[in-house]
């Protein structure tokens, strides 16, 4: 079983920039797709960007154009880099695969609160 852990989360400010990291114990290209997922107080987990095997990317519309996924296959980890923060991106963001076939537990995520 392949675990997931999320790191590079904190307090930005509105119009500021962070890079998680996702780092598994195992293989990501066996998973095929994997995503960022992310959930705020009182909502439901959502899937805000993934990346397949080949690199090719698809995002939601709250986030594209300020967020770029990526992944590194020989080390195991996925990448996301989030431009031009708002306050409504503030949630716990969470890595996994994208087809439920393929997903794994969930880590502990890594918090990111967008404030002034």
């Amino acid at each position: 079983q392949v675990q997931f852990v999320e790191s590079g989360g904190g307090l930005v400010q509105p119009g500021g920039s962070l890079t998680l990291s996702c780092t598994a114990s195992g293989s990501i290209f066996t998973l095929g797709a994997m995503g960022w997922y992310r959930q705020a107080p009182g909502k439901q987990r959502e899937l805000v960007a993934q990346i397949t095997r080949g690199g090719s990317t698809n995002y939601a519309d709250s986030v594209k154009g300020r967020f770029t996924i990526s992944r590194d296959n020989a080390k195991h980890i996925v990448y996301l880099q989030m431009n031009i923060l708002k306050p409504e991106d503030t949630a716990v963001y969470y890595c996994n695969a994208v087809l439920a076939r393929y997903q794994e537990s969930w880590g502990q995520g890594t918090q990111v609160t967008v404030s002034s």
